[in-house]
């Protein structure tokens, strides 16, 4: 792959100088950048997602959809995997160099107030939007809701918050609900909203903060095990095809899909994902015809992604908290080959559940080997052993080595833990030469 322009490097440089800042949470600066820049957030309709997990998945199914429809589309997510161009796409593709330049200059050198590394990029992808003269904005939220960079959105055609569980407490509450308070923040005045499963409590303070701000509608997914409401959208395997997913809403509307992709966690996210279609369905018709065809193209890398290695494969899985953890095991339960023919190469952020998160992927992996990822503080290699028996190796490239050395034919070497690590072996398995590792 071929290395940025001069200038574009340059401006990526200076873009990473802005990290040690941080994430700063708060909408005071980008407000500001993007008034001096004549408001490029407000030139295209925008889906606003937010979410402890699924809200990447569910912003490419919904993409992939609109795509599929005929629309020319913007895709905002966090964070990247190998390059900074791909977290900002244009019709499904990353954003090209010269788009890339002019958007990010705008964002680092045409505003009133130095921006943080987030709040610079998401500045960025506003710009490159109304550029490219996009018919719909999809915008993943980075962190939280309320005070995050992405939340300037005024005025979204939709709103979803796709699950809630505890992460980066310090920053958004001790308890369920207090995650869910700070998700709530993206929901606005008439806007519709559709929420994925959630737990008693956190729909409880989601439903409290849009009653108090007179949000649309609310389409919910009903949780699995419980009986579905009148106007819940429900998800299950298909009638014609066991593989297939179906979802089916209100008004008898019903998909029955095979997911681009995997996992029965994907199935929620499906459900999520029609449910933003049905919501725009009004303005553009063509968003449910599209459903199916938009759900069964849907790729998001890194997301039990598999890469053919010799006479084994490398699933490649961005599970970086316990409820990730979690749906990750529950595929290798149902879609691996058992845990005599399974290694895990495993490293994760010392900020994170990582302990939880051993313990629901060690069982499903005979061979463990432990990995130090770049990025903040990881977790210590000894805890890891102490947790689940493994081999301390340190480098990842050297552990998926050294996992591919031993792996039977049809074998599986799982790399899992945080997103850094999969986006480093990922990077190293395509011969992607990949952009610094910024930490925030």
């Amino acid at each position: 792959m071929t290395s940025p322009a001069p200038r574009l490097s340059a401006l990526l440089a200076e873009l990473g100088q802005r990290a040690p800042r941080g994430m700063v949470l708060g909408l005071d600066r980008v407000r500001e950048a993007l008034a001096a820049l004549g408001d490029p957030h407000a030139a295209a309709p925008a889906v606003h997602v937010a979410g402890t997990n699924g809200k990447g998945s569910v912003c490419a199914m919904v993409e992939s959809v609109a795509r599929a429809a005929g629309l020319r589309t913007g895709l905002y997510t966090s964070p990247h995997l190998s390059r900074f161009a791909e977290r900002i796409r244009i019709g499904g593709e990353a954003i090209g160099d010269a788009a890339f330049e002019r958007a990010l200059a705008a964002a680092l050198s045409e505003v009133p107030s130095p921006l943080t590394f987030f709040e610079a990029l998401t500045v960025a992808a506003f710009v490159a939007f109304r550029d490219a003269e996009v018919d719909l904005a999809i915008v993943e939220v980075g962190l939280g809701g309320r005070l995050d960079a992405t939340n300037v959105i005024e005025a979204p055609l939709c709103t979803a918050i796709t699950s809630i569980a505890l992460d980066h407490e310090a920053l958004l509450g001790p308890t369920v609900a207090d995650v869910a308070r700070e998700k709530a923040g993206i929901l606005k005045p008439g806007a519709p909203a559709v929420l994925g499963p959630l737990t008693p409590d956190a729909d409880a303070a989601i439903e409290a903060t849009a009653q108090a701000i007179g949000a649309g509608p609310r389409l919910r997914v009903a949780p699995a095990g419980r009986d579905a409401r009148p106007g819940e959208i429900t998800v299950g395997r298909g009638r014609r095809d066991g593989r297939a997913t179906r979802v089916a809403g209100p008004g008898h509307r019903e998909v029955e899909v095979e997911l681009g992709l995997r996992g029965a966690h994907q199935a929620e996210n499906a459900g999520v994902a029609c449910g933003i279609a049905w919501q725009l369905a009004a303005r553009w018709p063509a968003l449910e015809r599209a459903l199916p065809a938009g759900l069964a193209a849907a790729r998001w890398p890194g997301r039990l992604e598999r890469l053919e290695a010799g006479a084994a494969q490398v699933l490649l899985d961005c599970a970086h908290n316990p409820h990730g953890a979690q749906a990750l095991a529950a595929w290798l339960d149902e879609e691996g080959p058992g845990a005599a023919r399974t290694a895990l190469v495993f490293g994760a952020m010392s900020d994170k559940g990582w302990g939880e998160m051993l313990k629901a992927l060690a069982p499903r992996a005979q061979r463990r080997f432990y990995v130090t990822p770049r990025g903040r503080a990881a977790a210590p290699l000894e805890a890891l052993r102490a947790i689940a028996p493994g081999e301390p190796v340190g480098d990842p490239g050297a552990a998926v080595a050294r996992a591919l050395e031993g792996a039977a034919p049809g074998g599986l070497v799982v790399v899992a833990g945080s997103i850094y690590l999969v986006g480093e072996v990922r990077s190293a398995l395509l011969g992607i030469t990949p952009d610094p590792v910024v930490t925030l």
